[in-house]
């Protein structure tokens, strides 16, 4: 356990309403890239389709506990957290449970804070946490908005593709909502540029329009459009157990140095 770890860890969302943008890919990979760093994280995963779950190696039917469990307060966070096979890096997986959540949890009139609740229960120290990361849908439903509530910061990445700066107004808006209403020190971690083809124009174009418009907010590592990133959820590994000298693997590790340098001192020196 990490000893030194003096504050509540930091609650991280990865989000954006499109699909395909390599949100899940992010989540997993950032996870791992900082448990690689030393620190002990959890990914939560709560997008219905379970894929940072698969992605990470975790079959159905070792699924006995999920979100979904974990949301409505039927399992404790220990009982439902399954180890990965990378040191440090623990899940808390998704089944297609979690797609009725939007009706089941209508009537509930703390609906919105339910994930909040169950991230800042004292059960969740036992944990020894520094980051939790949450894998929201592809969706701005009732579970992204459970995610942007109990989040400190929220990363968004952006497929550097043609209108991909057009998409995140409705994202930035729903932020600026939850910050008016539930969350107010919600903030925008940063946007990080996946699928970046450095011999591509188009993807030169994206970023340089993303940094006039985002300035600081723009992450300096791009992720880029790497094969063995791409193949290493079809064999359920992180790239770091798939092909760890990949550039895929050495920008998430970068991406996750970004992150880390916003970290107290305390925990700093003590990686």
């Amino acid at each position: 356990m990490n000893l030194s770890r003096a504050t509540q860890p930091k609650i991280i969302a990865v989000a954006n309403q499109k699909g395909g943008v390599g949100k899940t890919t992010t989540a997993i990979n950032l996870g791992a890239a900082l448990a690689k760093a030393g620190r002990r994280v959890l990914l939560i995963d709560l997008d219905p389709q379970g894929n940072a779950s698969t992605g990470l190696g975790i079959e159905a039917d070792q699924r006995r506990l999920t979100t979904y469990d974990f949301l409505i307060g039927e399992a404790l966070p220990a009982e439902c957290a399954n180890q990965t096979t990378i040191d440090g890096l623990k899940i808390i997986p998704a089944t297609t449970d979690l797609s009725s959540a939007d009706i089941s949890l209508m009537a509930n009139e703390k609906r919105s804070f339910l994930l909040h609740d169950a991230l800042h229960q004292p059960a969740i120290d036992e944990l020894g946490l520094d980051y939790i990361l949450i894998d929201c849908p592809p969706s701005l439903n009732i579970l992204t908005v459970n995610a942007m509530v109990a989040a400190n910061t929220v990363v968004v990445p952006l497929q550097s593709e043609f209108f991909a700066l057009e998409g995140l107004s409705q994202l930035m808006l729903t932020v600026r909502e939850v910050r008016q209403s539930a969350n107010p020190d919600l903030r925008i971690e940063g946007i990080v540029l996946t699928m970046y083809d450095q011999r591509n124009n188009l993807s030169q174009q994206v970023e340089a329009d993303a940094r006039d418009n985002l300035g600081d907010l723009v992450f300096n590592t791009v992720i880029p459009r790497n094969v063995r990133l791409s193949e290493a959820p079809s064999f359920a590994m992180s790239v770091f157990d798939y092909d760890p000298t990949s550039k895929g693997a050495a920008a998430y590790l970068a991406l996750a140095s970004e992150i880390m340098a916003k970290e107290p001192q305390s925990l700093q020196r003590s990686s």
